[in-house]
Order: C-alpha cells, then sequence, then structure tokens
C-alpha cells in the first residue's frame, strides 16, 4: 500500500531548553495527530533579556502519516 506523509510546520518555546522546546513540540502535536514519523528542527532562537536567556525557541517540521480516508480504497492503490 503506498502511504502519503505531511509536513506542518510550527513554533514551540521552553523556559529550560531547546531540546525540551522539541519535547513540548512533540508532546502538543501528540493530542491531534496519529503516525507521527520524524521531527526536523529548522531554526534556533534564545531570547535574552537583561543579558540572560529567558526562552529557548525552535521551529520545526513534523512528518506523519495521512491516513486513507476510505480503507478500500487504500487497497487498490500500486505499491
Amino acid at each position: 500500500m503506498a502511504k502519503i506523509v505531511k509536513v506542518i510546520e510550527l513554533l514551540a518555546e521552553s523556559e529550560k531548553s531547546w531540546e525540551d522546546a522539541v519535547r513540548t513540540a512533540l508532546e502538543q502535536t501528540r493530542k491531534t495527530l496519529r503516525h507521527i514519523r520524524s521531527i526536523y528542527v529548522e531554526d534556533f532562537e534564545a531570547i535574552v533579556t537583561a543579558g540572560e536567556i529567558q526562552a529557548y525557541r525552535i521551529n520545526a517540521k513534523i512528518s506523519f502519516d495521512l491516513e486513507a480516508a476510505n480503507p478500500r480504497l487504500s487497497s487498490n492503490l500500486p505499491g
């Protein structure tokens, strides 16, 4: 069966670290999407106030498998 993968772009933020921002992005995305395949982090940003890092931000792309609306139709697809 052929698969189609969709990619969405999102921003996430954490007061702890960039890694925690990625984890936050995944946790929030899992609430509404299934079959997540990967997270590709494009950009890192740190918000600085008075010489101190206040927040860590990421810009990421999350890919996930699309589900067939009608399972019978997907069984007719080549591949």
